[in-house]
């Protein structure tokens, strides 16, 4: 066993449900098992790099079982400036990520858990690499686009709160014989929109693996309502492109641009092709926040465990995964490739496709 004495934990990118929970299992089981101390830094790595240091030391005293019922990360988070090209107050870009380390080791750490997605966890180990850092990653996104883990922390949440829209939609679709769109995030992968459109019930799912066109959309509400039914749900997520394969987006406050407008897109192309009424729901953050799906806290209390067991044995660079109806931990190395995409030719595609659903030109 390694002799580890003081370990942080931080939460870095997108919030998500489950988080907290992580922060609670590491912290348990580091101090109830190891007698280690458990740092958690504050708003990411912003909280090493910002001096003074932020943090706060964690016990077992305030990590009770309602921890496991909050949303987002009490921690906090940061998902925008890169400490490898950071933007300063003038306008300028500085490198950032040796205050970072020098960070880590002012405030005498073995070890950090950093709790983010592939991206976070790309950009951290990049860090931990030059600055003599350790470090133990736990994939956390709604999105479910980590490498080399069935489940990321917050998935199961985030599909829940999509079905339950669905779930809203669809009556108010056949009340007003109406196609209702709603668009969900999921960046450039389409794992929430294919499972959380499956559970609710979605006659067409977009995902940005799968092209499409308009009029297979057409077709198919054109076979519904030679079914009988006058109403249909459409589930696009925010990363798929118009039909001629251009990107969507907006620009947010700052200048940042990210997806989003799709539903949009495809409710204007509907409109001018068909005599139907539609209209477009945008989820948004509300798929972020909201208490963590059981599943969720089940996971990421494994993986906290499990991180902290790394850490005891020595082993870092390293993920924790789900894989097998278990928890396993993977090289780093290979995580940070780039994000998992949804398998065209995969189990959950082939269901859409058995159950009728229009889910693009295949």
């Amino acid at each position: 066993m390694a002799k580890v004495k003081r370990i942080g934990v931080l939460t870095s990118g997108g919030d998500c449900a489950g988080l907290n929970a992580v922060i609670r299992a590491v912290t348990c089981r580091a101090v109830r098992t190891y007698g280690w101390e458990v740092y958690g830094i504050k708003d990411g790595t912003a909280g090493l790099m910002n001096r003074p240091l932020e943090y706060m030391k964690l016990g077992i005293n305030a990590m009770g079982g309602d921890i496991l019922r909050g949303g987002g990360t009490f921690l906090g988070t940061v998902n925008k400036g890169d400490p490898f090209n950071f933007p300063m107050p003038d306008g300028s870009r500085n490198d950032r990520s040796k205050e970072i380390a020098d960070g880590y080791h002012e405030l005498g750490l073995t070890a950090v858990v950093v709790v983010g997605g592939d991206g976070s966890q790309q950009i951290i180990r990049r860090i931990c690499q030059q600055g003599d850092m350790k470090m133990i990653g736990v994939p956390k996104t709604i999105d479910n686009d980590v490498r080399y883990t069935e489940y990321a922390v917050g998935f199961t949440t985030a599909v829940n709160t999509v079905v339950e829209a669905l779930d809203r939609l669809a009556p108010t679709a056949a009340s007003h014989h109406r196609v209702m769109i709603l668009e969900a995030m999921g960046r450039g992968a389409g794992h929430l929109a294919l499972n959380a459109g499956i559970a609710g019930g979605a006659d067409v799912i977009l995902i940005p693996e799968i092209g499409y066109t308009i009029d297979g959309i057409v077709a198919k509400i054109r076979e519904i309502h030679g079914e009988g039914r006058n109403h249909s749900l459409i589930v696009v997520a925010e990363g798929c492109a118009t039909e001629t394969g251009q990107e969507v987006t907006t620009v947010q406050s700052g200048g940042e641009v990210r997806f989003g407008g799709v539903g949009a897109y495809l409710s204007a192309e509907l409109n001018r092709r068909m005599n139907i009424e539609t209209r477009v729901t945008v989820l948004g953050h509300v798929q972020r926040g909201g208490v963590p799906a059981a599943r969720d806290r089940v996971i990421a209390s494994a993986f906290g465990v499990h991180a902290v067991d790394l850490i005891s044995q020595g082993k870092f660079d390293r993920m924790v995964a789900w894989h097998d109806r278990g928890v396993t931990d993977v090289p780093l190395s290979s995580v940070v490739e780039g994000a998992r995409p949804v398998d065209p030719q995969g189990p959950i595609v082939h269901t859409a496709q058995g159950l009728g659903i229009y889910i693009g030109e295949m």
